[in-house]
């Protein structure tokens, strides 16, 4: 059988004697923890390997892979066809049932928030707070689905300041980018903290001195190395779960702590401002 139609272990295992010393390091915590990985970042999988982040790519590219994100794909494809359901092994539930599917998508949302809870780190919110209320500006950005938690963020904090924004496509969030005060805040959405436009940003921000938040997954990543303050949520999502429920409703929970937090802090203010929209906008009702 030819080597491209092996599977990801396969293939290592095929190529492992033709490896450096160093990519058999990875390649043995691979074939040993493959399951696991494709909820790592490269970061935290260069750690466990104890190698640089630049081996672990060097590592994909010799299994002809295009990055870190191509290997995580096909990990996650071969972790699929072990199991019977996107759920897991149905060991938490009777998946079997509608019923059953239900509770176990409550149970796994469920888990989402309690896992982001635990990572709260009140002096990250608190300090990214106190980033908000000094700022002019507050830019809310993301790529893909994380662009959908950036425009809740901007519309849930509208309904109580008028300087949180939300740029869409890349073009225009490198452009705002340029053009900010010092002063001012980028909240960068990113799960993985991995990808190209979320570190662009996150570079030319560093680069002006302007203040920046990330909300992600991994605390260990490209993009946490460069933000000034790191919000973790919880929930993992596999390649093979793009843009998944449970990951949002991780990044909600950050968001609305956030909020919550604002509010409290800012009462006085909130409070009239809400008066003042809900007054306005008994004019859209029956």
């Amino acid at each position: 059988m030819e080597e491209q139609n092996l599977g990801i272990l396969d293939r290592i295992r095929a190529s492992y004697y033709h490896l450096t010393a160093t990519e058999r390091k990875v390649a043995d915590y691979v074939l040993a923890h493959s399951s696991q990985i494709q909820f790592m970042s490269i970061t935290q999988l260069a750690d466990e390997c104890g190698t640089a982040d630049a081996s672990i790519s060097r590592f994909c590219r010799t299994l002809k892979l295009k990055g870190f994100n191509a290997f995580k794909l096909e990990l996650a494809q071969h972790t699929a066809t072990a199991v019977t359901s996107d759920f897991g092994d149905g060991s938490a539930a009777d998946t079997g049932t509608l019923e059953g599917r239900c509770k176990e998508t409550g149970r796994l949302s469920q888990e989402a928030v309690s896992q982001t809870i635990e990572l709260v780190n009140p002096g990250d919110i608190c300090k990214t707070i106190s980033l908000f209320e000094q700022a002019n500006r507050v830019l809310c950005m993301g790529s893909g689905g994380s662009m959908i938690m950036a425009h809740e963020c901007a519309h849930l904090f509208s309904t109580v300041s008028n300087k949180f924004q939300m740029v869409s496509d890349s073009h225009s969030q490198m452009s705002a980018v340029a053009i900010m005060d010092p002063d001012d805040v980028i909240v960068l959405f990113s799960y993985s903290g991995a990808t190209t436009g979320g570190l662009q940003i996150l570079e030319l921000a560093k680069s002006r001195g302007i203040h920046t938040v990330l909300v992600t997954r991994f605390p260990k990543s490209p993009a946490a190395k460069l933000a000034e303050v790191v919000l973790r949520c919880g929930s993992n999502e596999s390649p093979m779960q793009i843009g998944s429920v449970c990951a949002k409703v991780a990044q909600l929970v950050i968001i609305d702590v956030l909020y919550q937090e604002y509010c409290h802090r800012n009462r006085e203010v909130c409070d009239k401002n809400r008066r003042s929209i809900a007054s306005s906008l008994t004019v859209m009702h029956i």
